[in-house]
């Protein structure tokens, strides 16, 4: 039996139904009720809102595989996962597109101020002067990391006559070149950019990446997009930035805790755009990656080579 801990696209259902494959929907049940249903699950498959901790992992003796519907495995504890045994999967390329367009808006949005063009007009003002903008054309953006939404948003911005720098350790400069992009150092890339867009998962070597030192190479005058995760970049040294005018202003996607608290130190800033985590959520990702899971989850479960593997080595516990 999968268990379906998060809201999913029904198609995942029905993938896991066309294997012969139970299916358990446990969508915004109290933790206890969810500990309960995993007594007997062999599978779990969650978004980002459900926490895959050692006590969910504790209360499923039969689990074997952990499908996130996603990219990001922040929510779920990898380690303890692969101490028991536990495959986890993801869906590395189902939310590529929408996340790099996401990426794309928020940047033009924030260069040509349009949130806080469009509450002035419906407030029924006429202030054109005072949302005067900038052109994306002639600008220098900087990409920190250069993997599958990196490079899709370097493609949708090269046509506008920008200078593409990147950086990514893992694909290295070769990697980097390929894709259309200057390869930089990490500080040269701060130290050039216009515009920084952030594309790196979330680990211990890059939370926290983007903080007081980092904003404080960057040029004075210049913008951040973060659409990766919120704990990439230090909030409060964000905030100070921009209220310094070393950054003029920020798009964010992410926060360090979601959904943050009320009042925020960024969101309702004056030279923030911000929107609730909402990169991957368009309907035809989603659908990809209600399918892409469920086929991994099927595939691991019935002795076939599954995609997307994040701790290959717990199946060999």
């Amino acid at each position: 039996m999968i268990l379906i801990a998060d809201a999913v696209s029904e198609r995942c259902d029905a993938v896991l139904r066309d294997h012969a494959i139970d299916v358990v929907r446990a969508v915004g049940v109290p933790l206890p009720v969810l500990l309960a249903q995993l007594v007997d699950a062999e599978g779990m498959i969650v978004r980002s809102a459900v926490q895959v901790d050692r006590a969910v992992l504790d209360a499923a003796p039969g689990l074997r595989v952990i499908g996130r519907a996603g990219v990001g495995v922040d929510n779920v504890d990898v380690a303890a996962a692969t101490e028991r045994g536990v495959v986890v999967v993801n869906t590395p390329d189902g939310n590529t597109i929408s996340a790099c367009e996401h990426a794309v808006a928020l940047l033009f949005a924030m260069l040509r101020r349009i949130p806080a063009a469009v509450h002035s007009l419906e407030a029924g003002e006429w202030k054109r002067s005072a949302f005067t903008g900038n052109e994306l054309f002639g600008k220098t953006v900087g990409i920190v990391g250069v993997g599958r939404i990196g490079r899709e948003v370097a493609a949708r911005l090269a046509p506008f006559g920008v200078l593409l720098l990147g950086h990514d350790p893992v694909i290295g400069e070769e990697g980097v070149r390929a894709h259309g992009l200057v390869p930089v150092s990490f500080e040269e890339l701060l130290e050039r950019a216009d515009i920084l867009s952030i594309h790196v998962p979330l680990l211990p070597a890059t939370r926290g990446m983007i903080g007081a030192e980092a904003l404080g190479r960057m040029k004075t005058g210049s913008w951040v997009v973060n659409c990766a995760r919120g704990g990439v970049v230090d909030e409060r040294a964000l905030r100070s930035a921009l209220d310094s005018g070393q950054i003029v202003g920020a798009a964010l996607d992410v926060f360090e805790q979601e959904p943050p608290g009320h009042p925020h130190l960024l969101v309702g800033h004056p030279r923030v755009i911000a929107t609730p985590h909402i990169a991957a959520s368009t309907h035809e990702a989603q659908e990809r990656v209600a399918v892409e899971v469920a086929m991994q989850v099927a595939a691991y479960l019935q002795g076939r080579p599954a995609r997307g593997i994040v701790n290959p080595e717990a199946a060999f516990r």
